[in-house]
């Protein structure tokens, strides 16, 4: 069955040593370098970074989706994400990823909505739905 499909163009342009600026069209560029540990750069954003940021970011944004279907309101959403990058016989790789969310709401009657929201993002998050290794949540609803 055929399904709509949608593409997104990025472009990497070597700086220096294992530096280099990633810019996607229309929006702010972003140095992008190797992490320490792999002989990059400190302070530096890298693609370790962006796979996990990936997932923590189209678990909010899934998360806001359902919060607007479900018609209730949030206060705060926080979603703190942990990639483990593991070595294996064939060399680096994810082997897992933990997000944890957490919610505020105002309104106690809110706090189930918002659990089932969290809980339909977790299920329906098309990055971490497209990622290898496994992902894992973990969701807090407080009410203020």
């Amino acid at each position: 069955m055929a399904g709509e499909t949608y593409k997104y163009d990025v472009m990497i342009d070597w700086d220096h040593d294992r530096v280099g600026t990633l810019t996607l069209d229309g929006k702010p560029r972003i140095q992008v370098a190797a992490p320490p540990e792999f002989d990059g750069v400190a302070g530096v954003v890298s693609p370790e970074d962006l796979f996990v940021a990936s997932a923590a970011s189209c678990m909010m944004t899934t998360f806001v989706m359902f919060s607007n279907k479900m018609r209730f309101e949030f206060k705060s959403y926080r979603c703190e994400g942990t990639g483990t990058l593991q070595k294996l016989e064939k060399g680096f790789e994810f082997t897992h990823i933990m997000l944890k969310s957490t919610v505020t709401v105002e309104a106690k009657d809110s706090i189930d909505k918002a659990k089932r929201a969290l809980a339909l993002a977790g299920k329906y998050c098309l990055v971490a739905n497209s990622m290898k290794c496994p992902v894992d949540h973990e969701n807090i609803v407080n009410a203020v």
